[in-house]
């Protein structure tokens, strides 16, 4: 018989991809929310999963139910959590969920305040290049990939990228604390989620339990270059291998990232120094799951990167516009250090949207300074609306400047501003490069490289490519008998 399972906040982003994977496994799924966008909303109409209408409906939770998975935007008080409690329906949140689902598997789990999800999308490409079998939760879209989750009762192996961010409102702990890999990777610590960690060493601890808990015969896969993870990786742990890396060896010619791989070159579709640490990084655990570094490297070079990650929009003779997922200090700064490099010669104007809750808080903002000095022009936008919505004080211009340390520094607070900004510049040996993890007001960055790409064809270019959007037994030694003997099938 199907498994019965009902999602309180249906609509979130890995959320509706979980619902997607449990539905196409043949599982009935239902869901509430009381707030449901797209793509989420789009995705569950079309699988005819999408709840009927917007809300909290105890009647919903019924004492068939094989489980309940509670996602992050659900209250402690929501009405369908209380009454699943009082019938003694399990409950589980999504990492509870997918580590129940994976018990017989064996578990990577890719973590750190930036790169994870690059790392994750890398390891999934490479698998799935030579039709290997496998399980895996990532928090992009992939070109190849229909959803983000996916379970397979036959997969030997689960890739899960670790987000350190609360799993629920009802249990402050860390999401990838849930899953107790076998093989763990950390990419970079830089304090973030400021609102739940509220000083840098509780957020580093919340790492230093992640390792702790390998297992016997487990590996940690860490980048040395990174001080507070070097210390973390090289801790004495019991029988568990450690695995450092750095940035492979590369070189830039004429905006291509190329790397060097003893007198052999190999030209990627991705770049920058960060993502050369990633790409070793995801060597590392692609080594210890049986892949050659001749198919490594053969596959590799047809990765195009995740969705929103130095995603390329547009592009002409004399202009790159990318957009990136930057919303940490960290992630704005390798960001746009590596646009910079790929066109050295060329101006960069990096804009930078302040929309999480750490960037708008005024004792977090100062984590900035320096961040956008690569960049020729620096613009940093933000949404007065935003802040009253995150119930934050208000910012001023003057504060932010201060903050990034430049005070050439651009501040906008409207979305026609920035948008008549950037239609004005001249865009002649000029890269583009949008930074957030919001959408600048609701701006749509395609249709924006667009405008700005056309207004150069009737100017100067006569040639303009405008690229699409879319783009059981359970001990250690049963897990690792059982996932050589499938992982290595066709």
């Amino acid at each position: 018989m199907s498994q019965k399972i009902h999602f309180i906040a249906i609509g979130g982003a890995v959320m509706h991809n979980l619902a997607l994977a449990l539905h196409k496994k043949g599982y009935i799924v239902t869901g509430s929310d009381d707030e449901i966008n797209d793509p989420s909303k789009s995705r569950l109409a079309d699988v005819g999963i999408l709840p009927a209408e917007l809300g909290w409906f105890p009647e919903k939770i019924t004492k068939d139910l094989d489980a309940v998975i509670l996602g992050m935007h659900a209250f402690a008080d929501n009405p369908e959590l209380a009454k699943a409690q009082e019938l003694g329906v399990k409950v589980y949140s999504f990492p509870e969920y997918i580590y129940e689902q994976s018990l017989n598997k064996l578990r990577v789990v890719i973590a750190g305040s930036h790169g994870k999800t690059s790392i994750t999308s890398m390891i999934l490409h490479v698998l799935k290049y030579y039709n290997r079998k496998f399980d895996y939760l990532v928090g992009a879209q992939i070109e190849g990939f229909d959803v983000m989750v996916n379970l397979d009762d036959e997969s030997p192996v689960i890739i899960i990228e670790g987000d350190e961010y609360p799993e629920s409102k009802v249990h402050l702990k860390s999401k990838f604390l849930f899953y107790h890999p076998h093989i763990c990777l950390i990419s970079g610590i830089a304090w973030d989620h400021f609102n739940i960690f509220k000083t840098f060493d509780s957020y580093v601890q919340t790492f230093e339990e992640l390792a702790d808990g390998l297992p016997k015969a487990g590996a940690i896969i860490y980048d040395e270059t990174d001080d507070i993870v070097k210390v973390i990786g090289a801790k004495d742990r019991t029988d568990v291998s450690k695995f450092p890396y750095k940035a492979h060896p590369y070189k830039v010619e004429n905006g291509k990232c190329i790397l060097q791989v003893g007198k052999t070159e190999v030209p990627l579709e991705i770049f920058g120094e960060h993502n050369m640490k990633n790409l070793n990084g995801a060597k590392l655990i692609l080594d210890r799951l049986g892949i050659t570094d001749e198919e490594f490297y053969e596959a590799i070079r047809h990765f195009k990167g995740a969705s929103k990650r130095l995603e390329k929009l547009g592009e002409n003779a004399n202009t790159l516009i990318f957009r990136d997922f930057a919303h940490a200090p960290s992630k704005l700064k390798a960001t746009t250090n590596a646009t910079k490099m790929l066109y050295s010669s060329r101006r960069l104007i990096a804009c930078y949207e302040l929309h999480t809750f750490s960037s708008l808080n005024k004792d977090f903002l100062p984590q900035y300074e320096g961040t956008m000095n690569d960049a020729d022009t620096a613009v940093v936008f933000y949404s007065p609306h935003t802040l009253e919505m995150k119930r934050l004080p208000a910012i001023s211009p003057e504060e932010i400047k201060q903050a990034f340390g430049d005070d050439k520094l651009l501040v906008f607070t409207e979305r026609e501003k920035i948008v008549d900004f950037l239609l004005e510049q001249n865009w002649f040996q000029t890269n583009l490069l949008m930074m957030s993890s919001g959408t600048f007001g609701g701006l749509i960055l395609p249709e924006l490289a667009k405008r700005i790409l056309e207004k150069e064809v009737k100017e100067e270019f006569p040639k303009v490519k405008v690229i699409s959007q879319q783009k059981e037994d359970n001990s250690w030694s049963g897990l690792l008998s059982q996932f050589k003997k499938v992982f290595d099938s066709e």
